[in-house]
């Protein structure tokens, strides 16, 4: 196949799989307004779905897969529960923002991750990446409205779960990258963080309902009980943005560099707007325009610089 053919056909692959991704944050903010489901009882039932698409995927394609070295469980275990607390973030975030800004603050991550790789594993800052950071900065306080103290009193919880979301993802990507230069298989990452993440989020819904809500433990876990069409939406939530999507950014990678890759996923917030626009009527201000657009501008220049 000759090369602009291939790179044509992982850049396809890559739009699809960012279109596909794209489509979380407004089902979710779907499934929180039409059917009130509490944005625990969401996030288990949508990382199960996951946990069990992936073992269903595996048994089919690649058993192989299912292997996991003793000494990586410690580190899975860790990987899992990263994500349980940032899928209920993720999932706060948007229940309190709206899909559109949460997506756009959940970009705030490759900034964080960033600082983070600092810290942890010693890189370097050049120039640019300093700019990039500090305009990935900037963009995420407009976005969240951070710069207004009136925002501080109409929607702390949006303010505070928004930054959270980035800051959690960045820590995600971080273990993520950990994972590889330990050699775990990304698949197998991926079947067994879900897994562990379900187990905890089982055990955020029990604490949740002992401690805060003071209900029967678990009372909610059958929220959308007979209704064929929230626990559709709600295995499709799971299956076709979560599986779909990483599945077809991983085979574009087979025909793209990371770095085009990395840079297509940038699109991801704009599609997540148009379609909460389309769906739901949400709609950015000026502001957070801007600040989207600044935001997006730092994460490309990191990427770009990434490769």
């Amino acid at each position: 196949m000759k090369s602009s053919s291939r790179s044509s056909q992982g850049f396809i692959i890559a739009l699809v799989a960012t279109v596909l991704w794209s489509t979380t944050g407004p089902l979710i903010s779907y499934l929180s307004k039409t059917y009130l489901l509490p944005s625990l009882v969401l996030a288990f039932w949508r990382d199960l779905f996951i946990s069990f698409g992936m073992l269903v995927g595996l048994l089919i394609f690649s058993r192989a897969r299912f292997f996991l070295d003793r000494i990586h469980w410690g580190f899975i275990i860790l990987y899992g529960l990263t994500l349980a607390i940032f899928n209920s973030l993720w999932t706060f975030s948007v229940q309190y923002n709206g899909a559109a800004v949460a997506t756009v603050l959940a970009f705030s991550s490759p900034a964080m991750t960033a600082i983070l790789s600092r810290i942890v594993f010693k890189e370097t800052f050049s120039k640019v990446k300093i700019i990039s950071i500090a305009l990935s900065f900037i963009g995420t306080i407009f976005v969240a409205g951070a710069h207004d103290p009136a925002a501080w009193k109409l929607n702390p919880a949006g303010i505070i779960f928004g930054l959270l979301t980035g800051l959690l993802f960045a820590f995600y990507n971080l273990e993520g990258k950990a994972a590889t230069d330990k050699k775990i298989d990304s698949w197998t990452a991926l079947l067994y963080s879900f897994a562990a993440a379900s187990f905890f989020l089982f055990l955020f819904n029990i604490g949740n309902d002992l401690l805060i809500t003071g209900k029967v433990p678990l009372a909610d876990m059958l929220w959308l009980g007979n209704s064929a069409s929230g626990w559709g939406i709600l295995f499709f939530l799971a299956v076709a943005p979560s599986l779909g999507g990483f599945g077809l950014y991983t085979l574009s990678m087979r025909y793209l560099s990371p770095t085009v890759a990395n840079l297509i996923a940038t699109l991801e917030p704009i599609f997540t707007a148009i379609w909460s626009y389309l769906f739901l009527r949400e709609i950015l201000t000026g502001t957070q325009l801007g600040g989207s657009l600044l935001l997006l501008l730092g994460v490309i220049l990191l990427r770009v610089l990434d490769r």
